[in-house]
């Protein structure tokens, strides 16, 4: 097996480099309200204010519970920002005095809470990250119903829209959770006993969200989330270098798709099982030389299965070593597999002793093994593309091979016929050897068994006495045919699974290239355009292939962005049922195979952002699986690079949105304190005359009093104009 240690993430250790000089973020996590999260986090808060640490309130909220105020005893009480909203003032929460004030270890409670209009930011969530940015440590809590991804999955089982969300990524960026948890009929009995809610409240919760159907599935949600979350921080710990033994801490499945027929039948086993247990699966397959000497069509079927997987549900990867099992146990020790599924032939050869089964317990006896019996005729038919060589191409190469071969043996022994006076005859067999290694090099394996056949009978006929039988004089040389033979079938044997080897080293090498190469140019397009032009670029030289992409328009319909020349036109319904449905149509697929062109979409996620049409010089040579799985990396790639600009639009988009609303509430701000202020002098001054005058008697108090009425009709519009731009 492979010993070479894991190398390290480099994103891994920047965050550990980074990670002195951010605070740290500690959740207190719950299913819901009244499970005891704030208690929790004022308890451990006066744990650590008893071993000397600096400890400030930033919000807590008791909602009137007096065993929650009473945790508050003792500790520093940051003092409320109060702001002026809809004619009352608001406490909010002191960023500005926070971040003076830099204790060691600021309470926020409620994570989830959305802050009053000029506050320096909309969400809580968002001033936590300041102080974390300042080296200010933060408790905070938020419920299960709070968190951005499951917040239509809450809305689902209560019946009830939570408008208040924190992003999932800050969650799951905290340095620690601590789930608080309470069984449903514990939470009921504290809320009729008033220690969640007041009685009216209490009353009114019981008998709709607080029902115990809701709080059932609700802490599922908040135990679920809490263990993905320890999961990651397994497989986090796993990638230290020396954690290559696997954990069976949860069942989780490795599929391993070979050549054999049925493969399909192993990969729904696979999901059945995956399913049943309600773990993740892989499903890999390995490339080695012998696959790819493996006819077209069941090169095919492994691309076929992996697709099929993929499908249902499993995470595909594609390995490439010489030795299948060693790429195996070094893929299910990095992801923590310990389950992995085998195909096991209905029949046997005698001759193959040790399966691959057998050699993978031997060097990885901790991994448990599901055999699946697979059938001998295949599960289905694939496609009715063409092979991308034929049986004339593919024999031809070997002919050619057995004619240079013939050939070179002639002129080794012409050569050797020259020096037999100088040298021993078996010195002359190191020639014969060197024509095997040239014609295994440049021919493969047919041709170098011809060749060492051809060199034998030669070394027999022509050196060996009597010259020009095939008998001999001296039954020794039976021995050193023999030994030719079986030397010469190793080492070109040897020689030719070399090749194979530094075929395949050479496309991986060539792929890595290209992905490399498109990925640089796509990371620079700054419109669709550019997108486009260097996709259809990328495609032309790396497949020799004509493409277009077509992204949709305000009403969803696809739009060309480029016009090459030489295309053959395609069907714009096919073209568009493909976008809706996100599927992929055309040649080598279910849909429109007959084309001589390929639509891909770009899939990028759960939404696609657009098609490419590709229509290559020769088809066939594009069925071929690698091609195949090199072109959906291509358009993942462009899908990513589109989706890239969308976000980058979206957030140019959000940033003048935010920019407005600044300048709209600075100038609400300037109108309230121009206009209130005047007219409310004008007001107190109208009021005084009116009563001078009135006291008076003067004929124009009559008039004083209409000027006060008016002052005050336009104070009460001006503040109700102020409130509604404020909505």
């Amino acid at each position: 097996m492979n010993n070479e240690p894991l190398r390290p993430d480099p994103d891994r250790l920047l965050e550990q480099t980074a990670a002195p000089h951010r605070g740290k973020l500690k959740v207190f996590f719950g299913a819901c309200a009244g499970v005891g999260k704030t208690w929790a986090m004022l308890a451990e808060a006066q744990r650590l204010r008893a071993q000397g640490l600096d400890i400030v309130v930033g919000v807590v909220e008791t909602h009137g519970r007096k065993d929650t105020a009473a945790m508050l005893e003792g500790l520093a009480v940051l003092p409320p920002k109060r702001l002026a909203y809809r004619g009352r003032h608001i406490s909010e929460f002191g960023l500005a005095a926070a971040l003076a004030r830099r204790p060691a270890l600021l309470l926020m409670d409620e994570l989830a809470h959305s802050n009053a209009p000029g506050s320096r930011h909309p969400k809580r969530w968002q001033d936590i990250e300041e102080l974390l940015e300042a080296g200010i440590d933060v408790f905070t809590t938020v419920n299960v119903q709070h968190l951005e991804s499951l917040n239509d999955v809450v809305s689902g089982v209560t019946g009830i829209q939570v408008r208040e969300t924190v992003p999932d990524p800050f969650f799951d960026a905290a340095d620690d959770v601590v789930l608080v948890d309470l069984p449903p009929d514990d939470l009921r009995q504290r809320l009729k006993e008033g220690k969640v809610y007041i009685a009216g409240q209490a009353e009114r919760a019981i008998e709709h969200f607080f029902r115990k159907g809701n709080l059932i599935a609700l802490r599922e949600l908040a135990l679920r989330r809490t263990a993905d979350r320890v999961d990651e921080q397994m497989r986090a710990w796993r990638r230290h270098p020396g954690e290559e033994k696997v954990w069976h801490t949860r069942d989780a499945i490795l599929l391993c798709i070979g050549h054999n027929t049925g493969s399909e039948k192993l990969v729904r086993a696979a999901a059945r099982l995956a399913s049943r247990l309600g773990s993740v699966w892989h499903a890999v397959y390995v490339e080695t030389p012998a696959l790819h000497r493996l006819p077209e069509k069941k090169r095919r079927a492994i691309l076929s299965a992996l697709r099929l997987a993929q499908e249902l549900g499993a995470e595909t990867a594609t390995l490439s070593d010489p030795a299948e099992e060693k790429a195996v146990v070094r893929y299910a020790r990095e992801h923590n597999l310990g389950k992995i599924i085998l195909g096991r032939p209905a029949s046997r050869r005698w001759w193959r002793r040790e399966t691959f089964a057998d050699r993978l317990a031997h060097i990885a006896p901790d991994l448990d093994q599901v055999l699946v019996a697979l059938d001998e005729p295949p599960a289905r038919t694939i496609n009715n593309a063409p092979d991308s060589r034929s049986f004339k191409d593919k024999w031809r190469v070997q002919i050619q091979g057995c004619v240079v071969a013939a050939a070179l043996c002639a002129v080794i022994t012409l050569i050797a016929m020259q020096w037999l006076m100088a040298f021993d005859a078996a010195n002359l067999v190191m020639l014969y050897l060197l024509g095997v290694v040239v014609v295994a090099l440049f021919y493969g394996r047919w041709p170098s068994v011809v060749a060492t056949v051809i060199n034998v009978v030669s070394f027999d006929l022509f050196f060996i006495a009597p010259r020009g039988t095939l008998a001999v004089s001296d039954v020794q040389y039976l021995l050193t045919f023999a030994v030719m033979l079986t030397v010469e079938l190793v080492i070109g044997n040897l020689t030719a699974g070399m090749r194979y080897q530094a075929r395949v080293a050479r496309y991986r090498e060539q792929r890595t290239r290209h992905l490399y190469e498109m990925s640089k140019a796509l990371a620079v397009g700054r419109s669709p355009q550019d997108i486009a032009a260097t996709s259809e670029q990328f495609i032309a030289s790396t497949f020799h292939a004509r493409s277009q992409v077509l992204l949709p328009d305000d009403n969803g319909k696809l739009q060309p962005l480029t016009h090459p020349q030489g295309m053959t036109p395609w069907d714009d319904a096919i073209a568009q049922w493909s976008f809706d449905k996100g599927l992929p149509a055309g040649a080598g697929t279910d849909t429109l195979p007959g084309v001589p062109y390929q639509i891909l979409p770009l899939k990028s996620g759960e939404k696609t952002y657009g098609l490419v049409v590709v229509e290559p010089g020769n088809l066939r040579q594009l069925m071929i699986p690698e091609q195949q799985r090199l072109l959906e990396t291509f358009t993942l790639l462009v899908a990513n690079a589109l989706e890239r600009l969308t976000l980058t639009a979206s957030e140019e988009q959000a940033r003048m949105a935010s920019e407005r609303e600044q300048i709209r509430n600075a100038l609400l701000a300037a109108l309230s304190h121009d206009l209130r202020t005047p007219l409310t002098v004008l007001f107190g001054q109208a009021e005084i005359l009116t009563l001078d005058l009135a006291s008076e008697g003067s004929p124009h108090a009559r008039q004083a009093s209409e000027i006060r009425q008016h002052v005050l009709n336009t104070t009460r519009l001006v503040n109700n104009l102020l409130d509604m731009a404020r909505i």
